[in-house]
């Protein structure tokens, strides 16, 4: 298994084969204009991509974020669908389990966020396994339009969904850094939605921690993503400076997949 690399406060790129089929990817990664220290950071592993947005303080959010990521980068690639929700559900058991293990400098319970692609075969054809646990999203990119795949796991979302709060008014609740799931800080059993769909050519998958969708609508992301004309270097560092622009309130990080032609 190839070692995961912690990605942080860096911007990176690359390009990986699994099986055949070519996968280019880019990281941008940025502490943001408000915060001391980031918690965010992300792993790009031939065949799973995965984000995590740490919370607990700065070493707790730090430490909590890399035991993710460091566990759930064991995921397998290119077996079925219900092999690899399987294995990410049990990863995601082991990693709550490390998370709960930390002893930080803060009074608060370590945890982290989760959001992640892995690359699946159903039918001889690639498919992605995407999964959750929070409020960091994936997104696929289809042409230049983006539809949210993940769903929030937090207290505004649970508002909009009952019909209390719309989209736009959620954006700007008190409330919107509330979240309802989470690996670690204090939860028990990680619960995380997992969702399944063909891996094509040309689609982008992206990922992000709250704190681009929090600066940014997504038909801003939309249209910064469209301007890079398929530069993933471009579209990731884009994405963060216009997140930076709009305020840069809390640690901000992009992962762009691109299966190509």
């Amino acid at each position: 298994m190839t070692e995961a690399v912690i990605l942080r406060d860096t911007s990176a790129s690359g390009t990986d084969e699994v099986d055949g089929i070519r996968l280019d990817w880019a990281v941008a990664c940025h502490v943001g204009r408000v915060r001391p220290a980031n918690e965010d950071a992300a792993v790009a592993l031939p065949g799973r991509y995965l984000l995590a947005d740490g919370m607990g303080g700065h070493e707790s959010g730090e430490l909590a974020s890399e035991a993710a990521l460091v566990t759930l980068a064991d995921a397998p690639v290119g077996v079925s669908l219900a092999q690899t929700s399987g294995a990410l559900e049990g990863l995601l058991v082991k990693a709550q389990n490390r998370i709960g293990a930390l002893e930080g400098d803060s009074a608060r319970r370590a945890g982290t966020t989760a959001t992640g692609v892995v690359l699946a075969t159903e039918h001889d054809e690639p498919h992605w396994v995407a999964f959750n646990i929070g409020d960091s999203r994936t997104y696929l990119i289809t042409g230049d339009r983006l539809r949210s795949v993940s769903v929030d796991h937090s207290q505004v979302q649970e508002l909009v969904d009952s019909g209390v709060l719309t989209p736009e008014q959620a954006r700007v609740d008190p409330r919107r850094n509330v979240i309802t799931r989470a690996l670690g800080a204090g939860m028990t059993t990680p619960e995380a939605d997992y969702f399944a769909f063909r891996a094509v050519s040309g689609d982008v998958l992206l990922l992000c921690s709250d704190g681009l969708n929090g600066e940014l609508t997504d038909d801003e992301v939309e249209a910064v993503v469209a301007g890079a004309e398929g530069d993933l270097t471009v579209a990731a560092e884009s994405l963060v400076e216009c997140a930076l622009l709009s305020g840069g309130h809390d640690n901000i990080t992009v992962l762009l997949v691109r299966l190509a032609d």
